[in-house]
């Protein structure tokens, strides 16, 4: 074979060559930008989420600040009730000591 034609087939295989890896860069390419216009999509909702959450964390700070002494007073209310409850039955106990003791 000569020459020329060895050049010939060797620049016609290198052209066909990078023809299709032009051709494959181009769909892996394709294929990238989906996936980045999701990863976009999905950090923005993120983001949305991220800014109702911390609204609802606001609301619920300010509802807690305010109804926060209604809870205290509930909470004060039963405590009162379990240690009379508590304090009446020691104090029976004390006055059956001292009955016994002064009886």
């Amino acid at each position: 074979m000569s020459e020329v034609l060895q050049a010939n087939i060797f620049f016609l295989i290198t052209s066909i060559a990078v023809v299709v890896v032009t051709i494959l860069v181009g769909v892996a390419l394709f294929y990238f930008v989906l996936i980045l216009r999701n990863i976009r999509d999905i950090s923005f909702k993120i983001k949305q989420g991220s800014d109702v959450l911390s609204q609802d964390l606001a609301e619920f700070r300010s509802v807690v600040k305010q109804e926060g002494t209604k809870a205290k007073h509930i909470v004060n209310f039963f405590a009162d009730r379990f240690k009379q409850k508590s304090g009446a039955t020691s104090r029976k106990k004390k006055e059956k000591e001292s009955e016994e003791k002064s009886g």
